[in-house]
Parts: C-alpha cells; sequence; structure tokens
C-alpha cells in the first residue's frame, strides 16, 4: 500500500461546515436527494456519477468522506474503493442493494468503514455519518488517549498510526478504534460485539462478521505473519486480545482466526 493522502487525511473539527463530503452515484434522483439533504444540514457536497470521475474529484479536492454507490458503469464502487484506499485512508461509506452478508463483508474487505443498504432513510445517512465524525473527533483530540507504548510496538495518536519495530503503519478510523480499545486493555478478551459498538458507534445484526473483517485488515498491516498473530490474537467463544510483545512467547498455543 502506498504512504496515504497526509493532505487528505488532516481530520477537521466537528462542525459539519468543516467537512467534504464526495456522493458517488449513478442514479441521479438519488444523487440529487443526497446533495439536497447533506447540504440543507450543513455540510460541504460534491457529486459524481462513476469510479472514474470520482476519483478525479478527490485528488482535485479535499475530500473528508465519500459516499460510493457499489454498481456502477465504468469503475464501480468496490474498484473505486481500493483505488482510494491506495492513496488515503479517508472514511468511506458504501451504498449498496446487496443485502446479503457476504456482499457487505466483501466491501469491507476492499476497505470500506461502513455501508448503508438501500432503500434507506436520510435518517440513517445521518445516523451514520455522525458515528463516523464522531470517530474522526475521537482520534484527533490527543487529551483521550495520548500515545500508547510497548516495547517494539507504538500507538500515536496524533499521526493516526502504528510503529511495530520502527515500521510506520497507516490506520483508518475504524482500525484506530478497535486497536485502541484492546491495547487499552492488554491480555484482556473483548467480545465482537463490544468491539463493534465502541469501533463503528452503533448496533447491528451482523456486527461481528464486519469486526472479524476489520481485524483480518488489521493484521495484514501490523502482524509478521497474519495467520499467525502475535499481537491481535483469538481467543475462542470471547473475542480477541491484545498481547504486548514481552509476551509472544506464550501463545503458542493461541489459534488464530479462520
Amino acid at each position: 500500500m502506498k504512504e496515504p493522502n497526509k493532505r487528505k487525511d488532516q481530520f477537521k473539527p466537528a462542525d459539519k461546515s468543516h467537512y467534504n463530503i464526495l456522493i458517488v452515484e449513478d442514479e441521479a434522483p438519488l444523487r440529487h436527494l443526497l446533495f439536497n439533504s447533506l447540504r440543507k444540514v450543513g455540510y460541504t457536497v460534491f457529486t459524481a456519477t462513476n469510479g472514474k470521475e470520482a476519483l478525479s474529484i478527490f485528488n482535485r479536492e479535499e475530500i473528508d468522506l465519500l459516499m460510493l454507490d457499489v454498481v456502477m458503469p465504468l469503475m464501480n464502487g468496490l474498484e473505486t474503493c481500493q483505488a482510494i484506499r491506495s492513496i488515503s485512508n479517508v472514511p468511506i461509506i458504501m451504498l449498496t442493494a446487496l443485502s446479503r452478508p457476504d456482499d457487505i463483508v466483501r466491501g469491507f474487505e476492499y476497505g470500506a468503514d461502513d455501508y448503508i443498504t438501500k432503500p434507506f432513510t436520510f435518517r440513517e445517512v445521518e445516523i451514520r455519518l455522525h458515528a463516523i465524525f464522531r470517530r474522526m473527533t475521537w482520534i484527533e483530540n490527543p487529551q483521550l488517549f495520548p500515545i500508547i507504548a510497548f516495547e517494539g510496538f507504538t500507538f500515536d495518536n496524533q499521526a493516526r498510526q502504528v510503529i511495530v519495530n520502527d515500521r510506520k503503519i497507516s490506520l483508518t478510523p475504524i482500525e484506530c478504534k478497535l486497536l485502541v480499545h484492546l491495547m487499552n486493555m492488554p491480555h484482556q478478551p473483548v467480545d465482537k460485539n463490544a468491539l463493534f459498538r465502541s469501533a463503528w458507534g452503533y448496533d447491528i445484526n451482523g456486527g461481528r462478521n464486519l469486526v472479524e473483517v476489520a481485524m483480518r485488515r488489521l493484521r495484514q498491516k501490523i502482524e509478521e505473519d497474519p495467520s499467525k498473530p502475535s499481537y491481535l490474537v483469538t481467543v475462542r467463544s470471547a473475542g480477541y486480545k491484545f498481547v504486548p510483545p514481552k509476551q509472544v512467547e506464550m501463545l503458542a498455543a493461541a489459534s488464530p482466526e479462520e
């Protein structure tokens, strides 16, 4: 993965007028409805009809959040999500008519942070945006959690990155919240439902599956061998726990996530 676009990853204050949202949707009625509704409540809004147009706008403007339709011409939402993730950790919400758990999980595997299933109400959109921007404010506030450091493993809140044996790794807001929740409770198993409520900021059916996907992504970033994790360890029937480096030798019997 390339180094994330620093300019686009500088989070802003909680005031809605400070956030630029890019809506990528090929259905004109829905695109116009979202555009007008979001502008009415105070956001600055850009729109695109396909992934290629979205990338052009993203590279030109300071976008703070994307809402991506999955099925689009020229370049679909999953391809667009993957392209954005190669240059930035900006939050991404997928807009999808595909409501099967496998379809939703696939979006998270491409790097999405959240999803909304069509048809939806604007109230649902507001709840998702509020949760995401609350995470962003929470992450950038250094008083909420200072740097957390163990031998050879450091979470730097201000830089929104992990340093593992001098290797710097950038994280998405979801990954930050998952990791900090676990790091604040070393050696203590945390239930997947509790992790979902903490990281996403609300509760839904299927949240456990999304935590598993996000944890796989996080392991791929920070573990030397993601299939045999040393830091983010699965506790069977209980969830996950963070194990500081000094305790790695105790984990020979630990079983990784399937």
